[in-house]
């Protein structure tokens, strides 16, 4: 399942959620982006349980993307208890994003 981050639900979804988060920081107007969402969808559903998924619209939220500093899209972020533990950015096979995300996961 995916989530949709807000400015006004980002703290209660992200910041204090008891499991990691992944938020995928977009636009509509992104190609790269565009190509990443079925990846996304794949890995909220592979690790469901385990990871929260969701994604921020850089443009609707402007205050997130100046807080954390989202230069370019898609930015992918994962959140552990309030905290950046992982940040990567632009388009990449399903192999080498999951490999990542299991990479941020396992670092404690």
């Amino acid at each position: 399942m995916e989530y949709t981050f807000t400015t006004e639900n980002f703290e209660e979804e992200v910041l204090k959620s008891d499991q990691p988060v992944l938020v995928d920081f977009y636009a509509d107007w992104c190609g790269p982006c565009k190509m990443m969402a079925p990846v996304v969808e794949k890995i909220a559903e592979e690790f469901e349980g385990r990871l929260k998924v969701g994604k921020c619209d850089t443009d609707e939220n402007m205050p997130l993307t100046q807080k954390y500093k989202v230069a370019n899209i898609p930015c992918f972020k994962i959140f552990k208890k309030g905290e950046v533990a992982a940040n990567f950015v632009g388009k990449m096979s399903t192999d080498e994003f999951i490999e990542k995300v299991e990479e941020a996961l396992s670092e404690s």
